[in-house]
């Protein structure tokens, strides 16, 4: 199911609302900017360099807990940061939007812990102060210590999660889509009429987690539904993406795991009666770039030193749900049933074609990246992101935050100029909605998404509001 070449590479600037990461300790980097990730300048000068490196959009990572499976304690998180402490990433984007013009925003919320009436109308909100850049990364938690922060005792199953999430999406796109009908704010001066009340209708949803009854609090925004991004690649989470999102976030760390997960991603959507290629695959990516090779592999060195190797195994715990502090740093890693990110733990075990040591999951390497790691020179860099698309079928890729934003600032000056030369990547922005840049087509969803089942002349999905005394 490959696709040769013929359409244009992609990039997100992959960052977290938090001082650390995807590598636990850079922001002790005396260049590192993420020490101020809590300012707006901060957030306003990432927007502003990622849209001038002509990126589709910054990608908001966010979790819900904080990193407690290592040791049984969440002092590794804290001592390095490792995602924690966070702020909200939604409050951060309209300032971003504001400082820019055509950047997008997926921006990760956990559903879990939100209420599609309430949830409806904060996307809403977004997409209408972005002039409808925003997307929402779709994500149902997986470390318990949220879980009991919202005083649960621990996170749901790991497939129990996604049939939660399978109710949230059907109440959310109710709200988004069959609300309001097209038309339906008139914002008439003279007639002194600003929404005409027979196109407004009560949504009634009462499902097995979530149950609705009321009107969408937000007139419809430029999209209606945001871009939708996911990230499951485990079984039950690969069909959940395939039908849902449009985009997807997706990690392997040799060729073959990459290739393999895309390929089962696109099969699955066409199961769905989808376009396997109206999904745009986003793997995370490490990208070291300098003038020279040996400026690139100087900085490599230079950047490894400031990660923490238990910050970094603290991440590693929460994700794959096994305490590493358990194993000797020489030990194997193994597979076990685990309700965290059940892709994750296959990756780095069953899929990976040799043995991972704890010790080197830990360091800043392909072996600790899980993903695409790439140094070296401008067109080196090059050579490498157009071999990873052409072998794997992805679109583009997540960059990896790293020294913030000193790495950014050097793939947008060093690496977009030579993959423009090359005619892999675009000169100028499309206009319109971070959908219509994505997909050139029109700002809403297909008709063959799901959530388009729900729009009024899609059938009965709710009813006109009655009048109370």
């Amino acid at each position: 199911m490959t696709k040769p070449l013929n359409r244009d590479i992609r990039f997100n600037a992959f960052n977290m609302a938090s001082p650390g990461h995807t590598w636990a300790g850079l922001w002790s980097h005396p260049r590192d900017r993420a020490f101020d990730y809590n300012s707006l300048d901060y957030w306003i000068d990432l927007a502003v360099t990622a849209e001038r490196g002509l990126f589709d959009g910054v990608f908001i990572a966010d979790v819900f807990g904080v990193y407690d499976v290592y040791g049984n304690s969440p002092d590794a998180a804290l001592i390095s940061a490792a995602q924690t402490p966070d702020i909200d990433p939604a409050l951060v984007v309209p300032s971003m939007a504001h400082a820019t013009k055509h950047i997008g925003f997926g921006v990760t919320a956990n559903l879990t812990y939100e209420h599609p009436y309430q949830f409806a109308r904060r996307f809403a909100t977004l997409d209408h102060l972005t002039q409808g850049r925003v997307g929402w990364n779709i994500v149902t938690g997986y470390l318990d210590s949220g879980a009991r922060g919202m005083g649960d005792k621990a996170n749901r199953d790991h497939d129990a999660r996604y049939e939660a999430a399978e109710d949230f999406l059907a109440a959310v796109y109710k709200l988004w889509e069959g609300s309001w009908e097209e038309g339906a704010v008139r914002r008439d001066r003279a007639a002194r009429v600003f929404t005409d009340p027979a196109k407004v209708h009560r949504i009634r949803h009462n499902g097995p987690y979530y149950q609705v009854d009321g009107i969408q609090l937000a007139e419809p925004s430029p999209q209606r539904t945001p871009v939708l991004y996911q990230a499951g690649t485990s079984g039950r989470g690969r069909l959940f993406a395939a039908k849902h999102s449009e985009a997807i976030f997706l990690n392997g760390q040799t060729r073959p795991i990459l290739a393999e997960a895309v390929r089962a991603v696109r099969t699955a959507a066409a199961s769905f009666g989808r376009d396997p290629y109206d999904i745009r695959m986003f793997p995370g990516a490490t990208v070291i770039v300098a003038p020279t090779r040996a400026e690139a592999f100087d900085r490599l060195a230079e950047y490894a030193q400031y990660v923490n190797t238990a910050g970094q195994l603290a991440l590693l715990s929460g994700w794959t749900g096994v305490d590493l502090s358990t194993l000797d740093p020489e030990e194997a890693i193994s597979y076990v049933k685990s309700n965290a990110i059940q892709s994750t733990l296959e990756n780095l075990t069953l899929r990976s074609a040799e043995p991972l040591k704890v010790k080197d999951l830990a360091t800043l390497s392909a072996t600790g990246a899980r993903a695409p790691f790439i140094v070296g020179a401008p067109g080196e860099v090059a050579d490498e992101i157009i071999s990873w698309v052409r072998d794997t079928d992805v679109d583009g890729f997540n960059l990896n935050r790293l020294v913030s934003h000193e790495t950014l600032a050097s793939f947008v000056d060093l690496v977009v100029p030579e993959l423009q030369d090359r005619g892999v990547y675009k000169t100028s922005y499309d206009e319109g909605t971070l959908r219509e840049k994505l997909f050139r087509r029109g700002p809403l969803l297909p008709d063959t998404h799901p959530a388009a089942g729900f729009r009024r002349n899609a059938g009965a999905v709710a009813e006109k509001p009655r009048a109370t005394a």
